[in-house]
């Protein structure tokens, strides 16, 4: 798998968030790279309105994890303040993965050798309005 699709402004992210779900259908595990300001949490609340989800989708900076109401349940996990991988064995980050739920992680990096496998979604701002997505898969 290896897709991706520029966006051109918000109205766009809605079709682009369908997208990715239909193309990674099978997936469960999505880890977010971009700059800050990228887009990382609006795509993922346009990916958990697809997905049904009941709760207000925010990022969990200071939570580390949040988790949301719907159809699918669905953990959000962002590791910006993270400073070691060991941390995440203290908020219980494999319990999470072992669940079968949709699980999308901002700021990845301490998290990927903990991982078997997982969808990549690299967002890149192009420009204030036009966002380049690029998505694949890495086991």
């Amino acid at each position: 798998m290896n897709w991706s699709r520029e966006i051109n402004g918000i109205a766009e992210v809605e079709s682009t968030a369908k997208a990715i779900l239909e193309v990674c259908k099978n997936e469960r595990v999505f880890v977010f790279f971009g700059e800050l300001g990228a887009g990382k949490t609006t795509l993922i609340k346009a990916i958990c309105a697809q997905l049904g989800v009941e709760d207000e989708v925010s990022s969990p900076t200071y939570a580390l994890v949040n988790e949301y109401r719907g159809p699918h349940k669905v953990f959000h996990f962002d590791l910006y303040r993270l400073e070691e991988a060991e941390e995440l064995f203290d908020i219980g980050f494999e319990d999470y993965l072992e669940q079968g739920a949709y699980v999308f992680i901002e700021w990845p990096q301490l998290a990927m050798d903990l991982l078997d496998e997982a969808v990549v979604v690299k967002l890149e701002a192009v420009s204030a309005d036009k966002r380049l997505v690029e998505v694949f898969k890495e086991s």
